[in-house]
Formats: structure tokens, sequence, C-alpha cells
């Protein structure tokens, strides 16, 4: 199993920037792919960036040259750098792994392990 703990989320203004991390514990020699999904009330659960252990990296449309995905494949820590924050990033964010494949998915069924998420809100 691989348990995955988000953090680092609050509130903060339009504008503004929040910093998450995800870090991985148990079997996270093999982990080959992680990405950030979040979740918005009422929505349904949307890729956000992702990134494989060779650290190719994909973004969502309305989040590319806002967001940066990064790992530590050391510390089994994948961050999630978000600036320039709009109200409409205020959702629940998830971190996801998988191992099944080096590239980066951008499904829910691409991952098999997921963490409880942590709460972004953005203020106007």
């Amino acid at each position: 199993q691989v348990h995955l703990v988000e953090s680092g989320g609050g509130l903060v203004q339009a504008g503004g920037s929040l910093r998450l991390s995800c870090a991985a514990s148990g079997r996270t020699e093999s982990n080959r792919r992680m990405s950030w999904f979040r979740q918005a009330p009422g929505k349904e659960r949307e890729f956000v960036a992702g990134i494989s252990r060779s650290l190719s990296t994909a973004y969502a449309d309305s989040v590319k040259g806002r967001f940066t995905i990064s790992r530590d494949n050391v510390r089994n820590t994948v961050y999630l750098q978000m600036n320039w924050l709009k109200p409409e990033d205020t959702a629940v964010y998830y971190c996801a792994a998988d191992q099944r494949a080096d590239r980066v998915g951008v499904t829910l069924r691409d991952y098999d392990y997921w963490g409880q998420g942590t709460q972004v809100t953005v203020s106007s």
C-alpha cells in the first residue's frame, strides 16, 4: 500500500500564492507518476497537474503558467506551487499516485492511490 497525505491548503486572496505538499509512505520505490486533482463543491474531480518519476510534467489548461508541480524522489514528496490564484481555483486538492506507467495520466482511473485532500479557498 501507498499512503498519501496532503498539506498546505488554506484561505488566500485572489492573486496570492499557496504551496501544497504531498508526502508518500509505504511502497513508494515504484511510484512512476503522481498528480494533483481538485474538486469544487458540486463539481467533478478534475486533473490539475502531473509529474512522472523522470520529471516529465503535464498541466490542465486552466492552470498552465500559474501552477508548477515538482517532486523530490528522495523525500517521497510532491509539491504544487500555486501562483496568481483565482476564486475559480477554490476546491479540495487531492494527491494521487500510480505505479503502472511512466507517462503522466490525466484521468481518475490512471491512479490507484489517493490522499484525503486539502482545502484551498481563494477569496475575491
